[in-house]
C-alpha cells in the first residue's frame, strides 16, 4: 500500500533494501525536477524503508542541508538507519565536492546519536549513483 502526502511518501511491507537500486526506485521520480531536491529513506532495524521525506528544496545545482532538518524525521520514526538521496537536475551522476562534504558531515553527526547513514544516492532521471558503491564512505 502507498500513499503520498505534499513531503512524505510511506510504504508499507516493502521490504529490505539491500542494492543502492533499490532506494534509487524510492525516489527516482523526483529526477526530473527542474530544482534539486534532498532526501531522506528512513530504514528500521531490518533496513526496510519507513518513509522518504523532502528534506529541502533548492535551486537548479544547489540545495542548503543541516544535520537536524536531515535526522529530525528519523528521530521521529525511530529509525536506526537512513539512506540520503538528492537529484541532480543536469543530468550529471558524479559527486561534486559539497556533496561529499555533506556525506561526510551527516555521517558524523548520524554516528553521534545512533542513526547510520547507509548510502547517499545521486541521481538524475537517467540512473543513479551510489557514493557508497564509489568508495566515498
Amino acid at each position: 500500500m502507498l500513499f503520498q502526502t505534499v513531503s512524505e511518501r510511506r510504504r508499507k511491507d516493502p521490504g529490505a533494501i539491500k542494492k543502492p537500486e533499490e532506494a534509487y526506485n524510492l525516489v527516482k521520480h523526483f529526477g526530473k525536477t527542474e530544482k534539486e531536491h534532498f532526501l531522506v529513506i528512513t530504514l528500521n532495524g531490518a533496513h526496510e524503508p519507513i518513509s522518504v521525506s523532502i528534506t529541502s528544496i533548492g535551486l537548479v545545482n544547489k540545495t542548503v542541508v543541516h544535520p537536524r532538518e536531515v535526522f529530525v524525521r528519523a528521530i521521529q520514526d525511530m529509525a536506526s538507519a537512513i539512506i540520503i538521496c538528492h537529484n541532480h537536475p543536469s543530468g550529471t551522476l558524479e559527486p561534486s565536492t559539497e556533496d561529499k562534504e555533506v556525506t561526510e558531515r551527516l555521517c558524523k553527526a548520524g554516528q553521534l546519536i545512533g542513526i547510520t547513514v547507509i548510502d547517499h544516492i545521486i541521481f538524475s532521471e537517467f540512473g543513479y549513483a551510489s557514493l557508497r558503491a564509489e568508495g566515498y564512505f
